[in-house]
């Protein structure tokens, strides 16, 4: 049974077929947080992609190493550190155990490396020595750079051109450029500042610095798989493409480093970008209080990655509506044995495996639990070893259904408000209206609200 996996390489700009470097072990390295505080939809939208796609990749593959950093030394977590007046390690374990304990809350399993970027300074100075030896950086007045026109597959990765280059580049313009685009390898900083001895003085890295060298460290020379938010693409990933390719060899082609590249979409909320000023960043520590960790997940996959997704609370909704049917089915046919995976199983997966098309996968779901009431009994073993995979790749239904429906609100027989609903837009078609109040008095009573829509009849708890 043949399992192709396609995936869509950003520097590429198209799908491709999946060909690892070596079939036996998939190499994937994914930019984690900075860590200066709460955990945000959006970062959890990177890690729940990401876990994902590893998933997946173990299904496919025979072995996997995944790495995902965690950024503890940038210029944001030293004001937040001065701000609280704390030591900014202080700041950044703490943070950095708060994000993980937010996504194991969301089922989302730690990776198999997590390196800090303090931890890896000495490979840093490393790669920039390479770099200054290359003739692609340079120092001036205690900063080292890099020298962006040095490098002539730069932008390739974001097909940006010069001037898009230089107004994108986030990099203060300093009078110690030899080009404007050049970016920060290496700073100085005072007294009041963490920092390391180094060739240059005492400093700290930029912040690009830090995937190139441990991404190096921890996976080798070329890997798969690179992965991150769309607003890495530029300057970050960029960034890293040239530093890797440029640091050691003559050797300027980007596959070098990495052979794919993907990035997840952006979030929004109730259709606004997420930002302080409108108040509207949703953490994940607060979603949690409220939802079920797998409802959040299941949330975060309902979009295809590539896409933006709005975060709102249909979405949520949706998800939980979901989730209720699913434990409620796996509950019935407890008893029943699943079958060996084949072909069918498969095939059922497929969107899975093209490009991580979640949505498609959903579909397939709701379609099957539709079809439940009619399945026969020799059929119910195939039924759920599909449920089973598709839950396990999706990182869904791990609980016990008990546990699940504990809650008296999620006690609800989800069949029998299927089953009230349906009934009243019987009632309505037949001009019964009567009936059709009197079903949405009883569902009422029941703790349910319900919304008429042009595709049908929704449903949510009243509160």
């Amino acid at each position: 049974m043949k399992k192709n996996l396609q995936v869509f390489n950003t520097f590429s700009g198209k799908k491709e077929v999946f060909t690892p470097i070596n079939p036996k072990h998939v190499k994937i390295y994914a930019c984690g947080p900075t860590v200066y505080n709460y955990a945000h939809i959006g970062n959890a939208r990177m890690a729940v992609v990401f876990d994902t796609l590893v998933r997946v990749l173990r299904y496919v593959y025979p072995k996997v190493t995944y790495v995902s950093n965690i950024t503890d030394i940038d210029d944001k977590i030293i004001d937040a550190a001065n701000e609280l007046n704390v030591p900014i390690n202080e700041i950044t374990q703490k943070y950095t155990d708060i994000y993980n304990e937010d996504m194991s809350k969301l089922l989302v399993k730690a990776p198999d490396i997590q390196p800090k970027a303090t931890e890896y300074i000495s490979e840093m100075v490393n790669l920039i020595e390479d770099l200054i030896s290359n003739g692609h950086a340079y120092k001036k007045d205690g900063h080292v750079l890099f020298h962006v026109p040095s490098y002539e597959n730069y932008g390739k990765l974001s097909k940006r051109n010069r001037d898009e280059q230089i107004a994108g580049s986030r990099v203060e313009v300093a009078p110690f450029k030899k080009d404007p685009a050049d970016f920060v390898l290496w700073k100085p900083s005072n007294n009041e500042q963490p920092g390391w001895n180094s060739p240059w003085g005492y400093g700290r890295p930029g912040w690009h610095t830090e995937c190139s060298a441990m991404s190096e460290k921890t996976l080798g020379l070329p890997f798969d798989i690179h992965g991150g938010g769309r607003d890495l693409t530029f300057p970050h990933h960029e960034n890293e493409i040239a530093q890797s390719c440029c640091s050691s060899s003559a050797n300027s082609n980007p596959k070098s480093y990495v052979n794919y590249w993907m990035h997840n979409g952006f979030v929004t909320v109730n259709g606004e970008k997420m930002s302080k000023s409108l108040g509207n960043i949703s953490l994940v520590k607060d979603l949690i209080e409220d939802n079920h960790g797998e409802v959040i997940r299941l949330s975060l996959l309902s979009s295809h990655y590539r896409q933006a997704l709005d975060w709102n609370d249909k979405v949520i909704h949706q998800a939980k509506k979901l989730l209720d049917k699913l434990y409620k089915v796996l509950a019935e046919i407890e008893d029943i044995q699943p079958s060996q995976i084949n072909e069918s199983s498969i095939v059922f997966l497929a969107p899975l495996l093209d490009d991580l098309n979640t949505p498609g996968l959903l579909a397939n779901l709701n379609k099957i639990i539709k079809d439940f009431g009619s399945i026969s009994h020799d059929d119910l073993p195939e039924f759920k070893s599909k449920l089973i995979l598709a839950s396990k790749l999706m990182g869904i239904c791990q609980e016990d259904y008990q546990d699940w429906f504990s809650n008296d609100r999620t006690a609800l027989d989800i069949n029998k408000i299927e089953q009230l609903i349906s009934q009243r837009l019987d009632a309505k078609q037949n001009k019964d209206f009567v009936k059709a109040d009197s079903i949405r008095q009883e569902l009422l009573e029941m703790s349910i609200e319900i919304k008429d829509t042009e595709s049908g009849t929704d449903w949510n708890f009243k509160t």
